[in-house]
């Protein structure tokens, strides 16, 4: 059990991701038949946002700034001041998240292609570590450096295809109001 408990800790952007996709599915049970394409796309893009990106980059603000030893030797690195730093980038993600959730478009947007350049850049230091420094850690080459890279492809396309769904039927389509 503490292996598990500490397995989904270490990998919480996938943890996160995985808790997302569920509260979909709940949501979706939750909301009346039949369901559109636009509706399964809401679910998931909202609670995309809600986990992937609010809950998220709290949890990676708290770690970085309560437990920045932990989180530097995770990742394989010494501990620096500058893991403060982004920290606090990281609670800004997380607030502008939770704002997405139920956002506007535009502040959809915005939510998505912050993290986005923040996580790829950061895959990107990761794989130069890998290289240059043999830096294996599970915080620097582990489940953390996939979805660094595929979560912000996964949030663009939702939104994509939400927006795609608006044009196609000419409407400014609400969104469901799911059950919260």
């Amino acid at each position: 059990m503490e292996q598990a408990i500490r397995f989904l800790l270490s990998n919480f952007t996938l943890t996160l991701f995985g808790v997302g996709l569920v509260a979909s599915l709940v949501a979706l049970l939750r909301h009346p038949r039949p369901w559109g394409r636009a509706t399964i796309i809401e679910a998931l893009l909202s609670w995309f946002l809600f986990f992937s990106l609010g809950i998220s980059f709290l949890y990676n603000f708290v770690m970085h700034v309560f437990f920045s030893e932990m989180a530097a030797a995770f990742i394989g690195w010494p501990t620096s001041p500058f893991q403060k730093e982004v920290g606090f980038a990281s609670l800004g993600f997380s607030v502008v998240g939770f704002m997405a959730f139920q956002g506007s478009p535009g502040l959809r947007l915005a939510a998505l292609v912050g993290p986005a350049c923040f996580l790829w850049g950061a895959a990107a230091g990761h794989a130069v570590q890998m290289v240059e420094a043999h830096n294996y850690a599970p915080g620097n080459a582990g489940v953390i450096f996939y979805t660094d890279i595929l979560l912000p492809v996964f949030g663009l396309v939702l939104l994509g295809m939400r927006r795609r769904a608006e044009t196609i039927t000419g409407t400014g389509m609400p969104r469901p109001a799911f059950p919260r």
